[in-house]
């Protein structure tokens, strides 16, 4: 007989890569060709981030490191480096999801920001060391402020549609770890 609780984790991980696949493909329709004056949130990052804080166990690291890395690749951007960044701030987020379950949503919600903030300085910075060309600055920035702005929708999204929430105060794994 299946555990349930176990069968749900596994539910739960098929949901976010499949999500994320469906956010990656809908990025590449070609929607309008026109150039664009501001630019759109990073969706992909949101969901990664909102997963990961709220449900750590749905979202491995090795689904994140692959969902990223395919998006790397399919948006032309240079393979890896923002990959590993936005690995290692979902492990950041991984190992603090104990006190984000505690913490009001206004302080998850500026932890992420800042996490936001960070990895997309610090993209940017190694881009520049490498003479890489990127986005204009002002776009840069525009998406990583859209990001942070949307993300309390991405959290109600990932909420009502896909059950993430925060796992209650007692609530245990199959094995009897807290979550």
């Amino acid at each position: 007989m299946a555990d349930a609780p176990t069968t749900r984790i596994w539910f739960g991980r098929l949901v976010f890569f499949v999500f994320g696949v469906v956010l990656i493909l809908a990025q590449l329709l070609p929607l309008d060709t026109r150039p664009s004056i501001w630019a759109a949130p990073n969706w992909g990052l949101a969901a990664i981030l909102v997963w990961v804080s709220r449900r750590p166990d749905y979202a491995p690291v090795i689904s994140v490191a692959a969902l990223v890395f395919l998006a790397d690749l399919l948006f032309q951007r240079p393979p890896g480096l923002w990959s590993a960044l936005v690995v290692i701030l979902s492990e950041i987020l991984r190992a603090r999801a104990h006190g984000i379950r505690n913490m009001p949503f206004a302080l998850e919600w500026g932890t992420v920001a800042a996490g936001i903030v960070a990895i997309t300085l610090i993209n940017r910075a190694a881009l520049m060391v490498v003479m890489t060309n990127q986005a204009p600055l002002a776009l840069t920035l525009i998406q990583m402020m859209m990001t942070i702005i949307f993300y309390p929708l991405v959290v109600v999204v990932a909420h009502f549609l896909f059950g993430v929430s925060r796992p209650a105060l007692g609530q245990v794994d199959s094995k009897g770890h807290r979550l």
